[in-house]
């Protein structure tokens, strides 16, 4: 009678951590797909100034990306010359953010935009978690 229970006990154990082991996988797979931007998704840009720039023109900068439509947060360091923002892409594009930079500002920029193998490599903690490992599992399954 014992060992009849302790087998039970036993199975149910494995079936609910199976069971939780699944609805983790297939929670991971519905977060980590692709989605289409909606009203909520944000996405973030820099652009490098290649000059100089004066130090009365930070504040004009800052305002002037604060005052385009779809920009959300602006961020500018004038030691290394560097603007980073998120903007909501339905609103309006980087590219057409840059553009409209150059012409108001005359200022040689470039728009940095990650490549391919920068996306693969992501941040290098999550390639050694636990999470990623499973998430990778269930990729090749799926």
């Amino acid at each position: 009678m014992k060992q009849h229970l302790v087998k039970r006990i036993f199975l149910y154990t494995i079936s609910i951590v199976l069971l939780l082991i699944v609805v983790l996988g297939i929670h991971i797979y519905i977060v980590t797909r692709p989605k289409a931007p909606d009203a909520t998704t944000k996405i973030m840009a820099r652009i490098d100034i290649k000059q100089p720039v004066a130090p009365e023109d930070a504040i004009k900068i800052t305002t002037w990306m604060y005052q385009q439509k779809g920009i959300d947060h602006v961020l500018y360091n004038p030691e290394s010359e560097i603007v980073v923002f998120t903007f909501f892409p339905i609103r309006t594009s980087a590219d057409r953010i840059v553009s409209d930079f150059k012409a108001s500002f005359h200022y040689k920029v470039e728009r940095i935009v990650a490549t391919e193998a920068d996306l693969k490599n992501g941040c290098p903690v999550a390639t050694t978690s636990a999470t990623y490992k499973v998430y990778s599992f269930f990729k090749h399954i799926f």
